[in-house]
């Protein structure tokens, strides 16, 4: 087992003024963190400029991955993989919806070498894992213990990654799936994501900071680390 797992920085929201994009991941890679993710598809014709300028920003060593949430169709999805190979993108996440797997395995085939396509964040089930993978659609499979029957659901995902070699990274709450991820081999790194990381702070004692580009769990704190804050949840409480 690891005793720490890599992180990437994931925000770049594209309601992000180019200013704040850049401070943003900027800022994640000054703190230790080689790997920073922001989101494209909302408005294609400025995709391009905005993921140079985040290029201009992080500088030539840092990794940059793009998140387009399944907004493009698959001609504009690999004509834009083309174009983001000038900046150095290495990580392709949902260039089409999820559930395309005709479209994800046509990314996969053609997009440039040094680009991953990746999906699976929605998946609920094995048999939705498997039916991704058994299509060859993506390079990297991507699972979220919220959303797949929690850690169980998530270590049978790393299962199948195993059958299938391929690399697994988890989706969101990343001080919750830090455990796993050190534990299971296939993961390859986890997603620290801005708005996560927010709320794991606000409600959560025990929540992870990276250190070195890592999270590392506290062996200390029993189970996932994590204690809920019942008092500072009552004001949201409904």
């Amino acid at each position: 087992m690891r005793t720490g797992i890599p992180v990437y920085g994931s925000g770049g929201f594209t309601s992000y003024s180019i200013e704040a994009l850049q401070a943003q991941l900027s800022g994640w890679v000054e703190q230790g963190i080689r790997r920073v993710k922001m989101k494209i598809g909302r408005e294609p014709k400025e995709d391009v400029y905005r993921v140079a300028a985040a290029r201009e920003a992080i500088g030539p060593d840092a990794e940059l991955f793009v998140d387009a949430n399944g907004a493009y169709s698959r001609k504009q999805a690999l004509a834009m993989a083309q174009a983001f190979a000038e900046a150095g993108v290495s990580w392709f996440e949902e260039p089409v919806p999820s559930d395309d797997l005709e479209g994800l395995r046509m990314l996969r085939d053609r997009a440039p070498p040094d680009m991953d396509i990746s999906a699976g964040e929605y998946g609920y089930d094995c048999a939705y894992f498997r039916r991704m993978l058994e299509a060859g659609a993506v390079d990297v499979l991507q699972a979220d213990a919220t959303r797949c029957a929690g850690m169980t659901g998530f270590r049978q995902a790393a299962v199948l990654c195993r059958a299938f070699n391929l690399p697994l990274s988890s989706h969101c709450a990343p001080s919750m799936h830090a455990h796993a991820c050190c534990a299971e081999a296939p993961v390859r790194h986890l997603e620290f994501f801005y708005d996560h990381v927010r709320i794991e702070k606000m409600l959560f004692d025990g929540a992870l900071e990276p250190v070195n580009g890592e999270l590392r769990p506290d062996l200390s704190r029993p189970g996932s680390g994590l204690g809920f804050k019942h008092a500072d949840a009552m004001p949201y409480a409904i």
